[in-house]
């Protein structure tokens, strides 16, 4: 089985945020970037089927040379080999055709990415990435298992969980429960020196366009003042009075 997992390129949850040129461009001084969490859920669920079924693992990642120490970390954590598409992602679609050529280009059975990015939220990538394939696909997976080319799979629903069968060739986009963060894994020293061996590939985009232009950013509004109250009866009166919630 060949699976590609796709690994997006993000900034630490820590980093202090701050934007450029009238808020219209993110800037990254100081900003650390890391795997994205959900991804890395579905790379460590990509290595047990390395480990058990002897599968293949690629990761691959849209972005410039500044995203390979990324994909360095995902090789380190177990991936065999790294493609790195030679653009900068400016929207879900573009980063989905680009993808969508890796893949075909590949012949992979099992695309693995997490539901979405922690920078901007999307949930766009995987659903649209299976369309461009015609690939089955299951959003919000927390559990997959695979027996030849057939596939049984968990999904978040509301209020509960799903189960359901596929078959491959499928796009899967894993979160939280695929695996769990205590078997998340942290590259030991083999690891990293075994990952400088390992094939990292550029390859040129076909040079799929965005459908959606940024205009700008906004950061959300600071606090408000926090005022304490030593009883109930002046929490109701402030509520009533002030807040007019009641």
């Amino acid at each position: 089985m060949k699976i590609l997992v796709c690994i997006s390129h993000v900034p630490d949850t820590t980093s202090k945020i701050n934007f450029t040129d009238n808020d219209t461009k993110f800037d990254t001084n100081g900003v650390q970037y890391v795997i994205n969490p959900y991804d890395e859920f579905s790379l460590t669920r990509a290595m047990w089927f390395k480990e058990k079924q002897g599968a293949s693992v690629t990761v691959v990642n849209v972005g410039g040379a500044s995203t390979e120490p990324t994909l360095r970390k995902a090789l380190a954590i177990g991936a065999d080999d790294a493609i790195r598409v030679n653009a900068e992602p400016t929207d879900g679609m573009m980063v989905a055709k680009e993808l969508a050529e890796v893949v075909k280009n590949g012949g992979y059975d099992l695309v693995l990415a997490g539901k979405e990015s922690a920078d901007y939220n999307g949930q766009m990538v995987p659903g649209m990435l299976a369309s461009l394939l015609d690939f089955n696909f299951v959003n919000g997976c927390v559990g997959v298992e695979v027996d030849g080319t057939n596939a049984t799979l968990s999904r978040e629903i509301d209020g509960g969980e799903e189960k359901v069968s596929s078959t491959l060739p499928m796009v899967v986009a894993g979160q939280k429960g695929i695996v769990e963060e205590k078997d998340l894994r942290i590259p030991n020293m083999r690891g990293i020196m075994m990952a400088r061996k390992k094939p990292l590939s550029v390859v040129e985009p076909v040079g799929a366009s965005a459908a959606t232009v940024t205009q700008n950013f906004e950061k959300p509004a600071p606090k408000g003042a926090v005022k304490l109250v030593d009883n109930v009866d002046d929490l109701i009166n402030l509520l009533h009075n002030e807040a007019k919630v009641i």
